[in-house]
């Protein structure tokens, strides 16, 4: 490792533009695509005096019954996390109902970001549903263009399509780097799920 001098002096110029919401795309084949966007909708509660909106998370690919550690945080803190979907695509015994789920959901999600009473939408995983053609690229797009002002939008899952990440403000890919799992080692509670 190779010690740095830490900065003295900003290194950036201070934006100067008119505060808006913004799209936040997580994507990537590396870990922590969820986990960034639970951060966020933690940080985004916190706010909650200043903006006074409500955060919802949406779930395209977790059962309604669904118990991991994040709903069980979430239901704690009272954020709404709401499961859309029926499982992994390889576990589904009827895809095409597995893709009305998809398309039901959404409407929800859709919804809630047009409903202009949320500040932060989370639409974890709905890059699958996308690219396994069950939702509407063109809705989904033209809904994130159409939203008010003041919604912010975060959206998870690998393979993002670039017609989202060209019109969103943020995107961070995450790397796979290194994985337990491609040393035998199974998903642990309270780390995968």
């Amino acid at each position: 490792m190779q010690l740095e001098t830490p900065p003295t002096e900003r290194t950036q110029p201070k934006p100067e533009g008119e505060r808006r919401s913004l799209v936040i795309v997580n994507t990537g084949d590396g870990k922590g695509k969820s986990t960034a966007a639970f951060g966020l909708a933690l940080r985004a509660f916190g706010r909650t005096h200043v903006h006074g909106k409500q955060v919802r998370i949406f779930q395209f690919m977790k059962v309604p019954t669904a118990r991991f550690g994040e709903h069980r945080m979430f239901e704690q803190l009272g954020i709404p996390i709401e499961g859309l979907g029926d499982g992994f695509s390889w576990k589904s015994k009827d895809l095409e109902h597995s893709g009305q789920l998809a398309r039901d959901g959404w409407l929800k999600a859709k919804a809630a970001i047009l409903d202009g009473e949320h500040f932060l939408v989370v639409l974890d995983e709905i890059t699958y549903p996308l690219i396994y053609g069950w939702l509407p690229l063109d809705d989904v797009l033209q809904t994130l263009q159409q939203r008010p002002k003041d919604v912010h939008v975060c959206l998870t899952g690998r393979r993002c399509p670039q017609e989202i990440i060209d019109i969103a403000d943020t995107v961070t890919e995450m790397t796979l780097v290194k994985h337990a799992f491609k040393a035998g080692i199974p998903a642990q509670r309270g780390i995968e799920d």
